[in-house]
């Protein structure tokens, strides 16, 4: 029997953001002079990805939250360096009015996007990845979803760190190959190891090799911290020491870390078109937003999966 195809699952603002980062402003402006570099971008990311993935389903997850609150209030340090000073998250000017634009160009796609409050990209991610049926392949630049491989469903993330022409196709092999520790460790792996993207500290002391090193002896976190009352457990003094003295910070980051499984999602439409949903609608943006050729390619490859 052919296996489905995949459901592939989006975390749009990891795109976006390359995108934005990724394509001079002067490269890609409207007829006005307006950027439109994370749009197009974004468009060219998704039409590469349905081309080569040929997925049956695709949903792009948002940010409606990208530091919730029930985060902060256990690990105040979450993110807390890219807060503004008005207390949003720090975006660069010329990309904030393009966010908008690029969900009105899915929704005219009839590309399903979808956010929930108080939860980030990453947590409708790991819902959907959880809930819907696999196989799921998970497209994102943040390493904390390597937490959601799993072989036997499958899930497997498609980690653009090197942007999406050099996609690094992963199932748990690929994880263990990387950091030493199988995917469903990998969240107490980076509590241990810390994050300083997410504002994570992690344990004073302990980096990647030496977490890897605890969670193949320990099997996980917990494992690690209940061992260390243990006589005879192994742990060399300034290790143990360094371990005890995180023991706030290690009761409450892998909750941080963790991806959320459970997000209320109204009921969605999964299902890639065909075609446009409203193609008039598209063919005003693209004039209006000169992104004739970024829609183009992306209708086209709508189009190629189901011929």
């Amino acid at each position: 029997m052919t296996e489905r195809p995949p459901l592939l699952l989006v975390d749009a603002p990891s795109l976006y953001f390359r995108a934005f980062f990724g394509i001079p402003k002067a490269a890609a402006t409207a007829p006005d002079g307006s950027p439109v570099n994370a749009v197009r971008g974004f468009l060219d990311m998704l039409a590469t990805l349905i081309r080569t993935r040929r997925p049956d389903r695709l949903v792009c997850a948002l940010d409606y939250d990208w530091r919730p609150q029930w985060r902060v209030e256990l690990l105040p340090s979450y993110k807390a360096h890219r807060l503004s000073p008005t207390g949003g998250e720090v975006v660069p000017d010329e990309l904030v009015p393009q966010v908008p634009l690029i969900l009105e160009v899915l929704d005219a796609l009839g590309i399903t996007a979808v956010g929930a409050a108080g939860y980030e990209a990453d947590d409708v991610v790991g819902t959907l990845a959880t809930t819907q049926p696999g196989p799921v392949e998970v497209v994102s630049g943040d390493r904390d979803l390597f937490q959601l491989v799993d072989d036997a469903k499958p899930v497997r993330l498609l980690y653009c760190g090197r942007g999406i022409a050099k996609l690094q196709d992963c199932d748990d092999a690929a994880v263990q190959g990387l950091y030493g520790v199988p995917a469903e460790a990998y969240a107490d792996f980076a509590a241990l190891r810390g994050d300083p993207s997410d504002g994570l500290p992690g344990v004073a002391g302990v980096g990647e090799k030496t977490a890897a090193r605890l969670i193949e002896r320990y099997g996980s976190l917990a494992g690690i911290l209940a061992a260390l009352d243990e006589p005879g457990s192994g742990f060399a003094p300034g290790l143990r020491a360094k371990l005890l003295a995180a023991g706030g910070y290690l009761a409450v980051a892998p909750t941080v870390v963790r991806v959320a499984r459970d997000v209320p999602l109204a009921e969605l439409d999964t299902a890639l078109p065909p075609a446009p949903a409203d193609p008039d609608r598209l063919l005003a943006l693209a004039e209006k937003w000169n992104l004739a050729g970024a829609t183009r390619r992306i209708v086209d490859a709508m189009s190629g999966v189901r011929g």
